[in-house]
């Protein structure tokens, strides 16, 4: 099947990758609102989400304890089975559910599911985070079946090695992939959306509108951007410079407003 060619004719120009945190997923008003807003668009629409903090909670119930390195969580076995059931059931079947409640079709998907997601455990060295898993190829084809039918997926932020092995994967390394998979192998332009706690990048206080790779190099160096937000910069660019657009970091209450945020861009 010619991908890039067998579904144009039944979806809008348009895709819409979002990417909402799990303090998104845990807070009932915040992911209320995006899926509100959500339910009412007309273009195909894929949401990953996260979870760590639901993850966490869980490990903390169950006597599991979360190791962490440079702000990076540690998965060892246990921590992979507690992210398997907390990233692929509790918050994607809820996700799921929610959006069925307004009128849409939804599947809540792992990267194991259909092949969509495929990767590699990440190396031992110099940092061993375990059951961690760098990825390595997206199925678009099967994504874009869903979205011709009318379906929103709903991706947990995990992945499989082919082999049977599960691996918990970076949800802003999910979006920003199936956003780059997406623009390269279909005929599509693809928007990507990396949704933040604060209201975009911000610098000495203020928001960048517009950011650049020069940007990024400086804001770094003065120590302006740090934590989370430096991978999801790197994943940003990424897609960026793999020709999706627009790609923009956001408030989750300013998802659905056309000139808010921070739009990544190479110049």
């Amino acid at each position: 099947m010619n991908t890039k060619d067998s579904h144009t004719k039944q979806l809008t120009n348009t895709i819409l990758v979002i990417k909402i945190g799990g303090k998104v997923a845990e807070d009932e008003q915040q992911l209320g609102s995006v899926l509100d807003g959500l339910a009412r668009l007309n273009v195909p629409v894929i949401l990953v989400h996260g979870g760590g903090a639901q993850a966490t909670s869980m490990a903390e119930a169950l006597s599991v304890k979360s190791q962490m390195i440079d702000g990076r969580r540690v998965t060892d076995s246990a921590m992979l089975d507690i992210a398997i059931m907390v990233y692929g059931g509790l918050i994607n079947k809820k996700i799921v559910a929610q959006l069925e409640s307004r009128g849409r079709k939804a599947l809540g998907l792992t990267g194991a599911d259909m092949g969509i997601i495929r990767s590699v455990k990440r190396p031992a060295h110099p940092v061993d985070f375990g059951w961690v898993g760098d990825i390595e190829s997206i199925n678009t084809e099967e994504l874009l079946v869903l979205l011709e039918r009318g379906i929103i997926p709903v991706l947990a932020p995990l992945s499989s090695d082919g082999s049977g092995q599960l691996l918990n994967t970076n949800a802003d390394s999910i979006a920003a992939h199936v956003a780059i998979a997406l623009a390269e192998n279909s005929s599509f332009q693809v928007s990507l959306n990396l949704c933040f706690d604060l209201e975009g990048v911000m610098v000495d206080g203020k928001l960048c509108e517009v950011f650049s790779p020069q940007d990024f190099k400086m804001a770094k160096k003065d120590k302006q951007v740090s934590g989370g937000m430096i991978p999801k910069l790197d994943v940003g660019f990424m897609a960026v410079q793999a020709g999706v657009s627009p790609v923009r970091i956001v408030h989750p209450k300013d998802l659905y407003t056309q000139h808010s945020g921070t739009y990544l861009q190479l110049h």
